[in-house]
This record gives structure tokens, C-alpha cells and sequence, in this order.
């Protein structure tokens, strides 16, 4: 009995010391990651500081409140191409190489609605559907660095990186883009799927920009 009051004790003196349990209370910051309080990027030509939100009693938005959804996607749904799965910390890392490196785009596959009522800082809208129609898939194809021949076919050889994001675990708006982009031979180490989407991206009260804020 002892041993066990011992072992409690110790684990809530480990708790209260925690710097996560600190952050709560004590007035320490939410960090991004270590050492890493906030950053700009540029959003529609104006530069928005994204942070996570610092208020202890923040909730996450309405729109991803709920919990019925769809079936989570798989951590590897692009078997057997070799599409990295990131989580916030390595999409966070895209999100400030976009802002130096044309070369790299942060691209939110939902429809267009979704992205102005609440998107992600930096990035820009292509459709999960626009593969369907030969038009827009070459015009999205050259907004992601390919150059397209007469024939319609693709030269990948300037491809950009591109981060892709929907709305969450449950979404299969960017694997069904992406799926489609590899079919057309759009370099598979090129592309960067964060799973999480706009509920992990919301449940960490990272900034959003849009009309639902």
C-alpha cells in the first residue's frame, strides 16, 4: 500500500512539473516545437503570424467538433508509391520553406468553399476534382511546375514539393487527388500528405484564416 501511495505521489509531483501541464496554468507558452513560438507566412499578399492559440480555455472550431466521420485514412494510403506522411511539425517546416522557395507549395485539395470559410495560412486552393477534366488537370499541373506538351502529356522535371491537406483523418479529398497526380507520373518524393488536416491543424488551436473565424 505504501509502495503504491509512493508511486502516486511521484507521478503527480512528475505532472505538475511537466512543462505541458505547465503551459496550462502556469504561464508558460504553447510552442510549436522547440524553440518555436510562431512565424509569418504570406497569405492572399498579406503576412499572418501563425502560433498556436494562448488561451487555456480555447476550444477547437465548431466546424471540427464532432467526432461521426468518415473511416481514418491509412498512414501509407499511396502503396506502393513512396508518399511521405507528415504530421504538423514537418508540415510547419513546409509551410516556412514556402516562403523562401517557389519550389515548394502548401495546397489545400478541398473544394472551394471549404478553403475560404477555413483554411490554412500560406496556402493555396487546388480541388481534389480537378483531375477529372483535361482542362483543369494541365492547369493544375502547371501551377505544380510541370510543363505540359501538346500531346497532353507531362514533363515532372521541374515538379514542385507540394505539402497537401484536407480536412482531416477521415477525409479522401487529397488522397483522391493525389492518387490521380501519381497516375499521371507526377513524382511520388515529391509529394508531402499531412494527414491530420484542418482537425488536427484546429485541435492544436493553430491560426486559421477565413470567413468562419
Amino acid at each position: 500500500m505504501l509502495k503504491r501511495t509512493v508511486t502516486g505521489l511521484t507521478l503527480a509531483a512528475t505532472l505538475v512539473l511537466s512543462p505541458a501541464v505547465m503551459a496550462e496554468g502556469g504561464g508558460k507558452k504553447a510552442m510549436i516545437a522547440p524553440g518555436l513560438y510562431s512565424f509569418t507566412v504570406e497569405h492572399e499578399g498579406e503576412p499572418v503570424e501563425v502560433m498556436r492559440n494562448q488561451d487555456p480555455a480555447n476550444t477547437i472550431n465548431e466546424l471540427y467538433s464532432t467526432t461521426f466521420r468518415g473511416m481514418p485514412q491509412p498512414i501509407r494510403p499511396f502503396e506502393p508509391y513512396e508518399v511521405e506522411t507528415i504530421a504538423e511539425r514537418e508540415f510547419v517546416g513546409y509551410m516556412q520553406q514556402s516562403q523562401e522557395d517557389e519550389n515548394v507549395l502548401i495546397v489545400d485539395t478541398r473544394t472551394e468553399g471549404w478553403h475560404y470559410r477555413l483554411t490554412i495560412p500560406g496556402s493555396i486552393n487546388v480541388p481534389y476534382t480537378v483531375m477529372k477534366e483535361e482542362e483543369s488537370a494541365a492547369d493544375a499541373m502547371e501551377e505544380f511546375g510541370a510543363d505540359v506538351a501538346e500531346d497532353g502529356s507531362f514533363d515532372f522535371t521541374n515538379a514542385k514539393t507540394l505539402a497537401m491537406f484536407c480536412n482531416g483523418y477521415w477525409c479522401g479529398q487529397t488522397p483522391t487527388l493525389v492518387r490521380a497526380m501519381l497516375e499521371a507520373g507526377y513524382p511520388a518524393e515529391k509529394i508531402k500528405y499531412y494527414r491530420g488536416g484542418m482537425q488536427a491543424w484546429t485541435s492544436l488551436g493553430l491560426t486559421t484564416v477565413g470567413d468562419g473565424e
